[in-house]
């Protein structure tokens, strides 16, 4: 017996420290903040975000300075290996982000065959949706980078891609009916177009090397909360989770609506899903309650939900009210969320500690110059809604 609990104790010590971490840190709701900046965040941007209680972060490192084309990927042509000075770059951000008590989901904006449109010349890239080739260099990818970071005590899960949208040029309308919905994907399963099939191919990848870092799956149409609705159920894996994202009306919350001479209000008219339809607390209720029914539906309990992003635009007059009733629908529901985003460093739309005044030129010229955020934040009125319920961050809800 003594031999026998020895042997344990040895087999116990030798698993990666950040083993008990992985799927049970999810089991509780999660609040968090999105990182998508153009140089790899210090250690002030991560104590600043756990500072206001986010307990993990989102990140995504697209932007940073890639040794090749493409960060961590080389080029999204043709996938041949990780690039040891990004894997190098992203492993010291991993290290920043676990010294100030964050965990990290992973994000490529990009993968072999689907490079992100900001670094594309603004062409959305549909390779990855024509040709299973990249699907397989996808995977090579995917079993590379879990290789490389599964004892990484900072690392929760794994997000695949952000925002596919293999939809987009596949003849299914943005915010389709339910009904169309599964009438197009039962012409497409199988096909380059099924995400669910590019999914369970990445996933098995990842298990290769890796049985135990929760994967995270965002829905399509760009993670839309609608767009589970023709998945013919969950994947076959115990830690995943399924993320949606939040900008619905997109026609109020985004930028061009500033600029139209009377810009959609909220509450108020806005279009969507081809008409206009009146958007309001009970709207976004009725809206964000679909994922929850999809995950009813197929026994995915709410604690393996994760609004992935949300937010709207700084200076829209209905922001503040936009992100109270958008939270106050996520944390009834008792999932997981991000907001987005935080003190990006190439773009001002969602900063919520700025407030809605502009930001001054002084942040444009760092941008030119690839220059650190010069601008010093502060909570704003904006940000409370966010900042109230990250304080809140782990209490008994």
């Amino acid at each position: 017996m003594r031999n026998q609990l020895l042997a344990c104790l040895i087999a116990c010590s030798s698993l990666p420290a950040h083993a008990a971490d992985l799927i049970d840190f999810w089991n509780t709701p999660r609040h968090g903040g999105n990182s998508f900046n153009r140089l790899p965040p210090d250690q002030a941007y991560f104590e600043a975000l756990h500072g206001y209680g986010a307990s993990w972060v989102r990140l995504s490192y697209d932007k940073w300075q890639a040794a090749q084309r493409d960060f961590l990927l080389g080029n999204a042509d043709t996938y041949q290996g990780l690039p040891a000075a990004d894997l190098a770059t992203l492993k010291a951000t991993l290290d920043r982000a676990h010294a100030a008590g964050l965990k990290v989901v992973i994000t490529p904006l990009s993968l072999p065959g689907m490079r992100w449109a900001q670094n594309n010349a603004g062409q959305f890239d549909d390779r990855l949706w024509q040709d299973k080739a990249y699907w397989a260099q996808a995977a090579d990818f995917w079993r590379d980078l879990a290789r490389a970071l599964k004892d990484h005590p900072a690392v929760a899960a794994y997000n695949l891609i952000n925002e596919p949208a293999p939809e987009k040029l596949g003849g299914l309308a943005e915010h389709a009916s339910a009904e169309q919905m599964r009438a197009w994907y039962r012409q497409q399963q199988g096909s380059t177009r099924d995400l669910p099939a590019l999914y369970r191919q990445l996933v098995a990848a990842i298990r290769e090397v890796d049985p135990l870092t929760p994967i995270m799956l965002d829905a399509g149409w760009y993670a839309a909360a609608d767009a589970f609705e023709y998945w013919p159920g969950a994947l076959d894996d115990q830690r995943l989770l399924y993320s949606f994202h939040m900008y619905e009306p997109y026609a109020a919350t985004s930028a061009p609506n500033l600029e139209r001479a009377t810009p959609y209000a909220y509450p108020g008219p806005a279009p969507f899903g081809g008409s206009v339809a009146q958007w309001n607390k009970a709207r976004v209720q009725q809206y964000l309650q679909r994922p929850l029914d999809w995950a009813g539906r197929h026994a995915v309990p709410a604690n393996r939900l994760v609004a992935g992003e949300f937010g709207c635009m700084r200076r829209w007059a209905g922001c503040t009210a936009y992100l109270e009733d958008v939270l106050g629908t996520l944390d009834r529901q008792q999932v997981h969320w991000a907001f987005y985003s935080f003190r990006e460093d190439s773009w001002d739309g969602m900063d919520y500690e700025l407030g809605s005044a502009k930001v001054p030129w002084a942040y444009w010229q760092a941008i030119e110059k690839g220059l650190p955020d010069p601008l010093k934040r502060t909570p704003s009125s904006l940000l409370e809604p966010i900042r109230k319920r990250l304080a809140l961050n782990g209490a008994p809800h």
